[in-house]
């Protein structure tokens, strides 16, 4: 019996270690698909580069997704929540009243215009995203709204339509102003564009 109980804990312990490696590799898989998709774009991004990217094999890729519209789904909802996420941790350690421009002069900063493959993936594939899968829609979706909340809760009137309103005006007016900022070829209307963005909402939320 003592020697049936070791060998089930033995075949559970290596279960749940090719459990946990499989996870890593996924997980690592659909971090660099995250960071490629900003990159490139969706129609850029190949499974090859990616999982090349990832020191992984081309024939492993099917053990992880159904489809390469299952990775860029999980790519996609990865890249979206990271954005939300960092929003959302400037603005809790910005000093009070002070949460709403910390934000604002983040997503309209250098580093952020410079930094495509870790930045919000809505202003470097949004023209991209009508043609996408709906799953891929559906993912871009969730965390356009995430990002309009978080904006909205550093608003005065915070919880009113109001407000709502005001922070989906906003967010569209940033990823706006992020995309003209990165078309552009001038780096002078650039900064300018973003500045006067930053501007014309700066006593908004005080």
């Amino acid at each position: 019996m003592m020697i049936v109980m070791l060998k089930n804990s033995t075949h559970s312990s290596a279960k749940r270690a090719t459990q946990s490696r499989k996870k890593v590799t996924h997980d690592r898989i659909v971090e660099v698909a995250a960071r490629a998709i900003r990159r490139s774009g969706y129609a850029g991004t190949g499974v090859a580069d990616i999982m090349k990217e990832a020191g992984l094999t081309h024939g492993g890729f099917y053990a992880h997704f159904a489809s390469r519209e299952t990775l860029l789904a999980e790519a996609a909802d990865r890249a979206g929540a990271e954005a939300v996420s960092l929003s959302a941790d400037i603005a809790a350690a910005a000093a009070p009243g002070q949460s709403l421009q910390a934000v604002m002069q983040a997503y309209l900063s250098q580093q952020h215009l410079e930094d495509v493959e870790n930045g919000c993936p809505v202003t470097a594939l949004g023209s991209e995203m009508h043609r996408q899968a709906p799953e891929v829609r559906h993912a871009a979706t969730r965390h356009i709204k995430e990002m309009i909340d978080v904006v909205a809760r550093q608003l005065p009137d915070w919880g009113t339509p109001g407000a709502h309103e005001q922070a989906m005006f906003m967010v569209s007016s940033m990823i706006g102003t992020m995309v003209m900022a990165r078309a552009v070829d001038d780096p002078r209307l650039s900064a300018a564009l973003r500045e006067a963005t930053l501007k014309h909402f700066s006593e908004v939320g005080k």
